[in-house]
């Protein structure tokens, strides 16, 4: 196994292991207790510190979280878990979009609004980059993918094909395909929420985006719900 490869594993394990404790509320110090290790050892694995734990470690964490081994192990390998989820925080508490984030399993946010700032309570980026981290959940701003202030009304007065269209030929243009690409490239190594206001992707351009994920990656695309 390659460095890369390992070091690739070890950040889907730690970033799964620290999605799992906050699932249940656990401290770092709760966890270690429970799986009999050090707290240091744990401390070293969630922070990417080290790529290979060690299968008794790794054992030890699963039969504290009450899950097989071979769940960790398929995580760390990132076999499943792959897609796109379409996500809004329209009518949402941070608390309650979180919670929904991570029962999809996603492991990073990637924010498509042209400018990350929100009157709502905790959507704002640095708050928001700041709750996601709490969950173990990784947060990416694409600029690029944002929809400029002009082509926002089509999608509030009922025109929204018409806004999408206009969308789809700036996301031809520099720097969107490069932003695109590196969307579509983590989107297939883990799930990807795409994030916007809307809690309805029809009225929304990241509906587009999604599209895209489907017809031209093959990545699956779901509602956070």
């Amino acid at each position: 196994m390659t460095d890369a490869l390992q070091q690739a594993q070890g950040k889907r394990l730690a970033m799964h292991l620290r999605r799992l404790r906050a699932q249940r509320g656990w401290s770092r110090a709760q966890l270690a207790e429970r799986a009999g290790i050090s707290p240091r050892t744990l401390e070293r694995i969630e922070a990417e510190t080290t790529s290979n734990p060690g299968l008794f470690t790794v054992a030890a964490l699963a039969d504290a979280f009450g899950v097989p081994v071979d769940d960790l192990v398929r995580e760390a390998r990132g076999v499943a878990g792959a897609g796109i989820v379409s996500a809004g925080y329209e009518g949402r508490s941070i608390e309650q979009f979180v919670e929904q984030l991570l029962a999809r399993n996603v492991g990073t946010v990637a924010d498509v609004r042209l400018t990350p700032l929100s009157r709502k309570p905790g959507f704002s980026k640095t708050k928001l980059t700041d709750a996601l981290a709490e969950a173990g959940i990784g947060y990416r701003h694409l600029r690029a993918l944002g929809n400029p202030k002009e082509n926002r009304p089509p999608f509030w007065e009922g025109r929204a094909a018409e806004g999408r269209a206009v969308f789809r030929s700036l996301l031809e243009q520099d720097p969107a395909p490069q932003a695109l690409d590196e969307l579509f490239a983590l989107a297939a190594k883990e799930t990807v929420a795409v994030l916007c206001f809307e809690q309805d992707e029809d009225r929304c351009h990241r509906k587009v985006i999604c599209d895209m994920a489907r017809a031209d990656h093959g990545l699956p695309v779901a509602a956070l719900g």
